[in-house]
């Protein structure tokens, strides 16, 4: 092949790589034509939710709306200012000078802003609403409009058959209408803290000390919030700054017998699935997880399903997925989760409750021990609260 020949090829390619291109920008500008276009800065843990195709359709059909989630930590959303570019989307001018320590705020000139923020935890949201500490260098925030709670989802201990009969045996754990109940947290703690075996409740065949395997609440969500549940169990439901101060030894204590602990609750759940009662006789995790992998893997889960126990504490915590609208667009989709058929996909597709008080639901086609509603709960804590409590957690 001659010269000539190759830079004809090149040029070719080249043409059909612009046409394909233009074609497919066409294509995108056609799809939102006609559609109010959305920003929201979101939280982990809802990706496949606010990404499902049926989710997606009813959003742009029923209510012409076409929403951008952009993935944001939680944290960051109080750190840096709530604008596109920080997490390098949106104005590449800005970016760029962002990239070479230039500052910005919400308020600057040409920066692309949010209409709305969704977080994957309760107390962010919270937070989010209170002025900015200065003095921790929080960026300057927008005007909530409205917002509020809009998918639940409850801590749960996943455990087994036979660890779950024992329990029974030991008064922790109780049966009501299928539904198993972790009653006396307090005394499934103390097990922990006294350092009991396995084989002192009857189970022979497992090794070593009891334990509830969870996520690090110094690096977790998950593992903050079941850490702040334990909390609140240690202190009667109600967490006073007279009794946290005599409450933290002992979590710390918890904290240490529990050793090891995975970053991510998907690890967590993946590996007790696949180790079985011999590797992780309990674990702490959302109640959304059961429900997912059943629908994501529905060989596996009827693999396992007669030998799983969900064990609701009682009382147990919310882990809340909270949205803030910032504009009168934002606000379009808050109104638009209150969809039915959006609140169905959310609950049978991926084990979300929705609504303030999670929401009752049929539950008989999942095929475990679901409850219909939630009753037996403590409050979300606040931020301070839960920063006093990682601080203790990570201290010498």
């Amino acid at each position: 092949m001659n010269k000539k020949q190759i830079i004809g090829i090149a040029i070719f390619l080249i043409l059909i790589g612009a046409i394909v291109g233009i074609k497919a920008l066409n294509n995108k500008e056609e799809s939102t034509k006609g559609l109010t276009t959305i920003y929201v800065a979101t939280g982990g843990g809802k990706e496949d939710f606010i990404q499902d195709e049926d989710v997606v359709r009813i959003l742009k059909d029923k209510y012409k709306l076409n929403v951008v989630y952009d993935t944001w930590s939680n944290g960051k959303t109080v750190l840096w200012p709530l604008i596109r570019e920080k997490v390098s989307l949106g104005n590449q001018s800005i970016i760029d000078r962002i990239s070479n320590g230039e500052e910005f705020s919400i308020n600057s000139q040409e920066v692309s802003k949010y209409d709305a923020l969704f977080t994957s935890d309760q107390r962010f949201y919270d937070y989010y609403k209170l002025y900015p500490n200065k003095e921790k260098n929080e960026a300057d925030r927008y005007t909530v409009l409205s917002g509020g709670l809009t998918l639940n989802t409850p801590i749960v201990i996943y455990s087994w058959k036979e660890v779950v009969d024992s329990l029974i045996n030991e008064n922790i754990v109780t049966e009501k209408e299928g539904v198993y109940y972790i009653t006396d947290m307090n005394k499934l703690m103390n097990y922990i803290l006294q350092g009991k075996k396995w084989s002192d409740i009857g189970l022979t065949e497992l090794y070593g000390t009891i334990n509830i395997a969870s996520t690090d609440p110094v690096s977790s969500s998950p593992g903050a919030t079941y850490y702040g549940l334990l909390l609140s169990v240690l202190s009667g439901g109600e967490v006073t700054s007279d009794n946290i101060e005599a409450n933290l030894p002992k979590l710390k204590e918890f904290y240490i017998k529990s050793g090891y602990m995975n970053n991510t609750p998907a690890d967590l759940f993946e590996r007790y699935l696949k180790t079985g009662m011999g590797g992780e006789p309990m674990i702490v995790d959302y109640e959304k997880s059961i429900i997912d992998f059943a629908n994501s893997n529905p060989n596996g889960f009827k693999q396992v399903k007669d030998n799983i126990r969900i064990l609701y504490p009682s009382p147990t915590i919310w882990n809340s997925h909270c949205y803030a609208a910032f504009t009168e667009n934002g606000k379009l989709l808050l109104q638009a989760f209150d969809d039915e058929e959006i609140q169905k996909i959310a609950w049978e597709r991926y084990g979300f409750r929705t609504g303030i008080t999670g929401g009752s639901y049929d539950v008989s086609s999942f095929g475990v021990s679901v409850p219909q509603t939630i009753t037996s709960t403590v409050s979300s804590l606040k931020m301070d609260v839960y920063d006093k409590l990682i601080e203790y957690l990570k201290g010498n």
